[in-house]
């Protein structure tokens, strides 16, 4: 089998840390048979962007023997439109929901996504949801909820001492962990500082911001940190919760995603009803109070990588079997 995928976001030389999950689930399809193409659909949200991608995309699908096309959100599949080949479509949040815009170009391309999204999820002869809410945003139709996999040999609990010290961490204060750019605006950097700055003084507590940090380095931040605070404004299927979970790091969150779900049978871990500062500190209090690890790793021992690739994989072979659309049951 050969495919083609069309990725929005892919890592760079000067951002390796960008959706380390997508290269992940290419290299665990290689791994299982599955010949893949990747092309970067950098389209820089404009419409000439999109203009030169969908010209090199096409001269792929012409001169290419792809037997499918994956695309990584849903304006990574504009590209390929006319369909030439059968189509899976990975919905991965923020191109369902949308996001904040900054600039007047920026709130086009949030207000447009969301309608990408359901006119390429109608075009799609196979959907793929990493969080079963999102289904409430897209046309009644059938979707596979695959969350992205985790590398759970590498997200793995070790010595909080040990990787303080080898992160420079001061000894005698409580470290919260901010994973994500202070300047995406979805991630609401400011709203977590202000749920810090309300701990009382005994926690000694300290905002850790993991910006840019490669993945191989993330372990060490989550293993150093005593709680991850999540105060997004929407998410998918937030990978970091995941992955804290896989190394036992109490998580505080806003009620975004599948975060709930993920969290709902650990103790230690806590879901804001609400985004108010107050509330979330009060959280972070409470967790910081226990003063313990969760034992978060068997709650997300389901997202191995290579099980979920296999139904990546059954997905494709639906697709490329002409699985007719119907419509989505919650189960």
């Amino acid at each position: 089998m050969r495919v083609l995928m069309l990725t929005s976001v892919w890592p760079t030389p000067e951002h390796p840390e960008y959706a380390p999950f997508i290269p992940r689930q290419v290299n665990g399809l290689r791994e299982l048979g599955v010949d893949v193409d990747v092309f970067h659909v950098n389209g820089h949200k404009s419409p000439i962007g999109y203009s030169r991608a969908w010209v090199s995309v096409q001269r792929r699908l012409v001169h290419g023997s792809y037997d499918l096309i994956h695309a990584q959100w849903a304006q990574a599949a504009l590209p390929a439109l006319p369909l030439r080949r059968p189509l899976v479509v990975t919905f991965r949040g923020s191109d369902v929901e949308g996001f904040r815009a900054s600039s007047c170009l920026e709130a086009v391309s949030a207000w447009t996504l969301p309608r990408i999204a359901r006119g390429v999820a109608r075009l799609a002869n196979e959907a793929i949801l990493v969080a079963r809410r999102l289904a409430r945003r897209l046309p009644p139709r059938e979707y596979h909820v695959i969350p992205s996999g985790l590398d759970l040999d590498l997200f793995r609990p070790c010595p909080q001492e040990e990787a303080q010290t080898r992160l420079g961490l001061a000894p005698g204060f409580r470290y919260v962990l901010f994973a994500a750019s202070p300047r995406n605006p979805i991630k609401r950097y400011s709203l977590a500082q202000t749920a810090v700055e309300r701990l009382h003084p005994r926690y000694r507590a300290k905002l850790v911001v993991a910006s840019g940090v490669e993945p191989v380095q993330m372990p060490l931040y989550m293993n150093a940190c005593d709680a991850l605070l999540v105060t997004s404004l929407h998410e998918g299927s937030p990978n970091v919760v995941k992955e804290a979970l896989a190394c036992n790091l109490p998580v505080v969150s806003t009620d975004v995603g599948d975060v709930r779900e993920r969290i709902k049978h650990v103790d230690g871990c806590v879901v804001c009803e609400n985004d108010d500062p107050q509330h979330l500190g009060a959280a972070l209090e409470a967790v910081l109070a226990r003063s313990q690890r969760i034992a978060g790793r068997s709650a997300v021992s389901d997202l191995d990588e290579s099980r979920l690739t296999r139904k990546v994989i059954a997905v494709y072979e639906r697709a490329l079997g002409g699985g007719s659309i119907r419509k989505f049951h919650a189960a």
